[in-house]
């Protein structure tokens, strides 16, 4: 339900006190058909998909903290659907449609915006590598601009053309991607899924899994134990601690990736824009704030705070490719917990273990894939078949040799 101005206003002269939670706090029950593990986006959009299409099943999100205390609420807002390889373009560009919808399908507003993304090249093999992936995103669906430098000049004349080491040639555009408003999305599928009938439990720990026989019939928490037919993982970060609970070793390791943010500016950054000679993106929040990252911390941890060499890194990244921003004064910067698969593309795949289901290793692209990952996570768990856009993220790529090998940055062409 949307809210009038006069509603709004009628809060806050009461304090804002009046409000009421847009989604209930249940108690467990003692069994369900489904169990979402990770409140999250990709958990809370797979609860509501399931919910939505196959009505009348129980269903269960359980959450270690509070929703959106994880990676779905740290993260640089971009959605996009700019990849280059077969396993992965239709999949995001799947993403990008249910993006186009969402805010229609939630009746939520998630802020999103299209204002586009560019990635830039800055030598003739990494033009050509743009051209391969623009006409890769045309064959399946999407939206591909091949800038020239002066068309480039024209949205961006801001930006440091004439660097003597990366003279900035021209850039890969998508028009369709941009930017959205991330707790708002796990707030808009919490309500979603709530109105479905899902119970979504807070401060719920799965401490263990109920394995007997090779079959998974359910979950230790903190709060008892819950059986269900069907058990889906969707932890981010934490894939591999908590799947470690049922005797997995996943191909993934957790990396911190930190993100940035700057004092409020007047509008100059008319979209995304992404180095391709080095690992930096940028845009601009609606408050003003440039909104910005990099690479990931060079070590292996589960926690939520980075270092001060990838600080230096990204900022240095920042001013070679738009020296003005180097007068305006950080606010903030906060990290995120990711899985970094083997090739850097996501794992969508039922386990060894009957009933247990697994959805992690996003690298790079966790945000952006939510919508598609729900749907995608769902038909698994409903159908015990991978969905037409998700059949390359398998488990078993590794050994067979299938690798989707987009080295988690969506296809950013290497510096030749």
């Amino acid at each position: 339900m949307r809210h009038s101005a006069f509603q709004i206003f009628k809060q806050a002269l009461r304090g804002h006190a009046g409000w009421k939670p847009i989604w209930r706090s249940p108690d467990p029950k003692p069994h369900y058909d489904y169990i979402i593990v990770g409140g999250g986006g990709h958990g809370l959009a797979t609860a509501y998909y399931l919910a939505k299409k196959y009505q009348g099943v129980n269903i269960a999100v359980l959450e270690k903290n509070w929703l959106g205390c994880g990676n779905v609420a740290r993260n640089t807002t971009i959605i996009r659907s700019n990849y280059l390889l077969d396993g992965n373009e239709p999949f995001y560009e799947h993403s990008m449609k249910l993006w186009e919808g969402l805010e229609q399908e939630l009746n939520y507003n998630a802020m999103i915006s299209q204002r586009g993304i560019i990635n830039l090249f800055h030598t003739d093999p990494q033009r050509d590598a743009s051209v391969r992936r623009g006409n890769a995103m045309c064959l399946n669906g999407a939206d591909a601009v091949l800038l020239s430098q002066e068309e480039l000049r024209k949205k961006c004349p801001f930006l440091n053309f004439d660097n003597a080491r990366f003279p900035i040639l021209g850039g890969l555009w998508q028009p369709r991607a941009g930017t959205a408003r991330h707790d708002a999305v796990a707030w808009g599928y919490a309500r979603g899924a709530d109105q479905h009938g899902v119970d979504i439990i807070q401060n719920c720990e799965v401490t263990g899994f109920l394995i007997s026989g090779g079959i998974c019939t359910g979950v230790e928490t903190t709060r008892g134990q819950i059986r269900a037919k069907k058990i889906g993982v969707a932890v981010a970060g934490s894939s591999s601690r908590v799947m470690a609970k049922a005797g997995m070793r996943l191909p993934i390791e957790s990396h911190v990736l930190q993100a940035f943010v700057s004092e409020g500016l007047k509008p100059i950054i008319p979209g995304v824009i992404t180095f391709g000679a080095g690992h930096f993106y940028v845009s601009q929040s609606n408050k003003g704030g440039l909104v910005f990252g990099g690479d990931i911390d060079g070590y292996n941890t589960y926690a939520q705070r980075g270092n001060l060499p990838v600080v230096e890194d990204v900022c240095e990244g920042g001013v070679a490719l738009m020296p003005m921003i180097g007068r305006a004064r950080l606010l903030r910067m906060w990290g995120g917990c990711v899985d970094m698969s083997m090739d850097g593309s996501p794992i969508i795949d039922k386990t060894h273990i009957e009933g247990l289901y697994f959805n992690g290793g996003w690298c790079y692209g966790g945000f952006k894939a939510t919508p598609a990952s729900g749907v995608a996570f769902a038909h698994l768990l409903a159908t015990n078949t991978p969905h037409g856009t998700a059949k390359a993220y398998r488990f078993d790529r590794f050994s067979r040799g299938f690798l989707i090998d987009e080295k988690g940055v969506g296809a950013q062409p290497n510096l030749h």
